[in-house]
């Protein structure tokens, strides 16, 4: 009897050892499908954000150009993603901000089992354009804060000190004095970073035929129609520090103290007589940082802000 009773437990227990393992097996494999649903999930998410975040960003550098122009190259970035379709709309304000907002449903595969075909995965991305406080690839020129910028009108740009008070004429020493340095500068933009508030020395002496050349290089290796100012990589755009004069000293200004940027496109060659460079200051959006209160001179940085 004692063994008949024996027996009997065994096989109780080992009938529940079945159950617990059915029951531990089924919950497993739900954690496994919730983990594979959750991943698939947070990987079509962290995709369609970067997704938004680069329409917002690309669209945002036509903020000072035309609408449509905002629109279109947001539809070209979602089409180069395949994600024209989630495209739930955009809300512009020009010379502000843009935001993109994009929807997509993904589809699901174990939370199928409890009705659950697919789920709803909604992204948003702001991008906005703000004064330029930092940046890099500027030219030695600069201008005085104090004179006024009407952007798309005509502007001469002194390079010698003929008819000049002060002994300046607003070139700088970018990376050091030197006709040389100059030069370089001016043909391929100063490579280190330039900040508000950065006290930056003069240059002095006579470098118009150095400009000369700058210039004559920008202008013929532009593949664009003279005047046209639109396309992102035309070398005739210039980027110029503003400035007020700092630590002037009778009549020599050795040194100036950076309050903005702005950008300045060349109009036209010069000839062996001139002394200026004629242009116009544009607003445009580049690449560098900002900073809050910095002063608006027409050249904007972009920044995403969701």
């Amino acid at each position: 009897m004692l063994i008949r009773l024996g027996r009997k437990l065994i096989k109780e227990q080992r009938g529940s050892t079945i159950v617990l393992m059915g029951l531990s097996m089924l919950l497993l494999l739900t954690v496994v499908g919730l983990v594979v649903d959750g991943g698939t999930m947070y990987a079509s998410k962290s995709h369609l954000q970067k997704v938004a975040n680069a329409a917002a960003l690309s669209g945002a550098q036509e903020l000072t150009g035309q609408e449509a122009r905002v629109e279109e190259i947001i539809e070209d970035i979602l089409l180069q993603h395949h994600e024209e379709e989630s495209l739930v709309g955009t809300e512009v304000q020009m010379k502000s901000s843009v935001r993109v907002q994009l929807k997509k449903e993904v589809q699901l595969g174990f939370s199928r089992l409890f009705g659950n075909d697919s789920v709803s995965v909604i992204v948003e991305a702001a991008a906005q354009v703000m004064p330029m406080a930092v940046a890099s690839g500027a030219a030695p020129l600069g201008i005085d804060e104090s004179i006024p910028l009407i952007y798309n009108t005509t502007y001469k740009l002194k390079v010698d000190s003929s008819d000049v008070d002060t002994g300046y004429f607003g070139i700088l020493a970018l990376g050091g004095p030197g006709a040389n340095t100059y030069e370089s500068n001016l043909k391929y933009g100063y490579q280190n970073e330039i900040k508000i508030g950065d006290i930056i020395d003069t240059q002095t002496g006579n470098i118009a035929g150095k400009t000369r050349e700058g210039v004559k290089l920008r202008i013929d290796s532009d593949p664009y129609p003279p005047g046209d100012y639109s396309h992102r990589d035309s070398p005739r755009v210039i980027l110029i520090p503003v400035y007020r004069p700092y630590d002037q000293k009778s009549n020599q200004l050795k040194h100036i103290e950076v309050t903005g940027f702005a950008y300045f496109y060349i109009l036209e060659p010069m000839s062996s007589k001139d002394t200026s460079i004629t242009g116009m200051f544009i607003e445009r959006t580049g690449t560098g940082f900002t900073k809050p209160g910095t002063v608006d001179k027409g050249a904007y940085a972009i920044k995403l802000v969701e």
